[in-house]
């Protein structure tokens, strides 16, 4: 090891963790994601402060749900305004590590428990961009789409297999 290597031990090797999580999305849709996430959380935020306030106690339930939603969208989605918790940097760490696919269902079923609380239209339209937060996320995790020339490749592929195939059974057959 060389003493640029021993005094900088955490920029010598990147952590696996990090790398997990960083494959298959670009700098923008990451930045997208990320956006999402904020944007969702303050419509969450006005939308079940707007819910609370009624009679009925699915709606103040669903407000409150949506609320928490908010809290939890910025704390793992932009942790900067959440400075005042002391744990925040900590779980948007954890956030971070988790895979693409877990996110997207968390947030999905965040999103979707106050519109089965109560079916409104706040809390619908203020529960939608987290549920699309979840859904950019669950895009991610499926992955980049191939190239023409890949698809063109493995279908001529495929089409002299079968051809192969049929010429084999016909000559069995003569």
């Amino acid at each position: 090891m060389s003493s640029q290597d021993e005094q900088f031990p955490a920029a010598a090797a990147p952590e696996p963790a990090a790398a997990s999580a960083d494959e298959g999305m670009t700098w923008w849709y990451r930045w997208l994601c990320r956006i999402a996430g904020v944007i969702g959380g303050m419509s969450c935020a006005c939308a079940g402060l707007w819910n609370c306030v009624t009679i009925n106690p699915l709606n103040i339930a669903a407000g409150v749900w949506m609320m928490l939603n908010a809290f939890v969208l910025f704390l793992c989605e932009a942790p900067f305004c959440c400075q005042f918790i002391e744990f925040a940097n900590a779980v948007s760490a954890r956030a971070d590590r988790l895979r693409a696919w877990q996110k997207a269902a968390f947030y999905c079923g965040m999103a979707v428990f106050p519109v089965m609380l109560s079916l409104t239209l706040t809390t619908l339209f203020g529960n939608a961009i987290a549920f699309a937060t979840g859904v950019l996320y669950g895009l991610s995790a499926l992955g980049k789409k191939g190239d023409a020339i890949s698809y063109a490749r493995i279908h001529q592929q495929q089409k002299q297999m079968d051809e192969e195939k049929l010429t084999g059974t016909l000559e069995g057959q003569a």
